[in-house]
């Protein structure tokens, strides 16, 4: 007698894109009829973490398991793994999706030839350290040898599968890219608020993603008359943020709202401003796209496969003076920024979806079975159609 398929999706911390691609998999996974779980760490995400994963937990017929789980390798990862072995052990699945470095290191560890069969995510994690750096010389060494435990590898971009064969060298595993989608409520244009800022950013306050350079322009702008943004979201440079803010002169300019749903944060600022040095397929800007934002960005990772045609728009990432030049002409004509806007927004309802996601997702997880099949495991045909 079969089962359902079971699934265990396995990541570090539940917090920003990542976390959101995993929880529209589990979503749409638990809906066409797939036994899902998820692991994760105890100790990140706080409150909006907490109220996630609440809403997350009844899809998940496999539980929800939040354990200790460092960013670096360390001693506590061996703890951490017997936990998580003793914890697949006794739920027997099919399928380990492990997401990011470290959620990837433990599903794949945890992989065996009778099963589970480990599948890979990197979501950018180690590819965006430098392979002559302590910390990226572990974790790339870590990639090649866990390559060979590895049933599967399913890239967010095609810039994300160049890169590992790059940093982690080539692999014999079967690989796929599916790139991240938007559900169609988000494709929605949304309303600007009355009292909205120049610009507005949203995403984690860390260096890749290059907020300082929007407050260096904006100290900059605020020379000639003035400029406004706000800033959704949380991270370790936070209060080294506020402070330039300061010391440039522009507190009174720059308003920093903390964590706020993407769309809500769309409709305080008139132009999305999202110049990240590093990146693999962002969510923050596919809902730009989705909302139909007037959007400045850079050509990192996977962005120029979302702009399609109009990737020669986009910004060289850490150039402050391309951004500062940028900013300033959307000030004085964003005619160019909403037309493109316009085309971008038809693009991302064409080739971008959640739906399509779930299922190329499932598709290539049926794949896998069908070449290396588990002795539990139904067929994987999806519940809604049954009905």
């Amino acid at each position: 007698m079969t089962r359902p398929l079971r699934v265990i999706h396995c990541l570090r911390s539940p917090v920003g894109g990542l976390f959101r691609h995993v929880r529209d998999l589990v979503n749409g996974q638990a809906e066409r009829g797939i036994e899902v779980g998820v692991i994760c760490d105890a100790n990140t995400g706080g409150e909006a973490a907490r109220a996630h994963l609440a809403e997350l937990e009844p899809r998940c017929a496999l539980g929800l398991l939040r354990v200790d789980m460092g960013r670096l390798p360390g001693p506590g990862d061996f703890a951490t793994n017997r936990i998580i072995k003793d914890h697949v052990r006794a739920l027997e699945p099919e399928i380990l999706h492990g997401h990011g470095a470290k959620g990837g290191a433990f599903a794949r560890l945890n992989a065996k030839p009778q099963g589970p069969a480990a599948i890979y995510t990197p979501h950018g994690g180690s590819l965006h350290y430098s392979p002559t750096s302590p910390v990226g010389a572990a974790f790339l060494g870590l990639e090649r040898l866990l390559k060979r435990r590895t049933a599967g590898f399913i890239f967010v971009a095609e810039f994300e599968r160049d890169a590992f064969r790059a940093k982690a060298g080539a692999f014999q595993a079967p690989s796929t890219i599916v790139h991240n989608g938007i559900s169609a409520e988000e494709l929605v244009p949304v309303t600007l608020a009355p009292d909205a800022a120049d610009f507005v950013f949203i995403g984690e306050l860390r260096d890749l993603k290059g907020v300082d350079l929007v407050i260096e322009a904006l100290a900059e702008l605020n020379r000639s008359r003035p400029v406004t943004a706000v800033l959704a979201g949380e991270g370790a440079l936070e209060q080294n943020l506020k402070k330039l803010a300061q010391q440039s002169g522009i507190s009174d300019k720059v308003t920093f709202l903390g964590l706020q749903p993407a769309r809500k944060a769309f409709a305080m600022g008139r132009i999305l401003v999202l110049p990240s040095r590093a990146e693999s397929f962002p969510y923050a800007v596919l809902e730009g796209l989705g909302a139909r934002k007037p959007l400045l960005t850079t050509n990192v990772g996977g962005i120029p496969e979302m702009f399609g045609p109009a990737a020669k728009n986009l910004l060289p990432p850490g150039d402050g003076a391309a951004l500062l030049t940028a900013m300033a002409q959307a000030l004085e004509d964003d005619t160019p920024l909403v037309s493109q806007a316009e085309t971008l927004h038809r693009r991302a309802g064409e080739l971008f979806s959640a739906e399509r996601m779930v299922e190329r997702v499932i598709e290539f997880y049926q794949g896998i079975l069908q070449d290396n099949p588990r002795p539990h495991a139904a067929p994987l045909t999806p519940s809604r159609a049954e009905t």
